[in-house]
């Protein structure tokens, strides 16, 4: 009995009476997609451009410093990924000294996580005892996409409390694949006190120069 799980052997080309078999089309190998540029890799820290930037001449220009002299700042950590969180703080409570902000005029108010940290910045923002908040946590992927909701909520929040109150809010929330992108970044936290000091400097000099406005007329 012939075996009936092979296929049939192709019929040969010189078989009395058949024509010959039409050779298979063979497509080419799909092109290999190129490498990404080395500066745009995962494992890159400059992903961004770099570069100051330039405003023509001829045009008003209110521009802020980071200036801490005389102001008050409020700060919100989360306690979660504390090992981290700590660092960053401490980032960020060296850059305020290192700008003229006090010791006793900065609040530090510790938030079990990052999804908490839009309502704290919220509360110390309504207060109006402080020139800016700077929020502080850490965010790192995991297998379910709870990182996906937390990290988008944070920043949403952060955004809407400074949007509200006119306070400036500081974006100090590393969002990371893993602990060691994490690590590599906890200068983060002086980074958004600079901003924060810079944007509430420039507030004032915005205020100020429009009440100078208004007493000239």
């Amino acid at each position: 009995m012939s075996d009936l799980t092979n296929e049939p052997e192709a019929v040969k080309a010189d078989a009395p009476g058949m024509e010959p078999a039409a050779e298979a089309a063979v497509e080419p190998p799909a092109a290999r997609p190129a490498d990404p540029p080395a500066e745009l890799t995962a494992g890159s820290p400059d992903q961004h451009a770099g570069g100051d930037l330039t405003v023509p001449d001829g045009y008003q220009v209110l521009e802020g410093a980071p200036d801490g002299f005389r102001r008050a700042v409020g700060v919100v950590v989360s306690r979660f990924n504390g090992a981290i969180t700590s660092r960053l703080l401490a980032s960020c409570l060296a850059e305020l000294e290192s700008h003229g902000v006090s010791r006793d005029a900065v609040l530090v108010m510790p938030v079990p996580g990052a999804f908490e940290l839009p309502l704290a910045a919220m509360a110390l923002a309504k207060t109006r005892r402080y020139a800016c908040v700077v929020a502080l946590g850490v965010i790192i992927r995991g297998e379910t996409a709870h990182f996906d909701f937390v990290a988008s909520e944070a920043a949403s929040g952060l955004q809407l409390a400074a949007i509200e109150t006119g306070v400036p809010v500081a974006f100090g929330v590393l969002t990371t694949e893993n602990v060691a992108q994490a690590e590599a970044r906890v200068d983060k936290g002086a980074e958004a006190a600079r901003t924060a000091l810079e944007m509430a400097d420039v507030f004032a000099r915005l205020r100020a120069a429009a009440a100078g406005a208004a007493a000239s007329r």
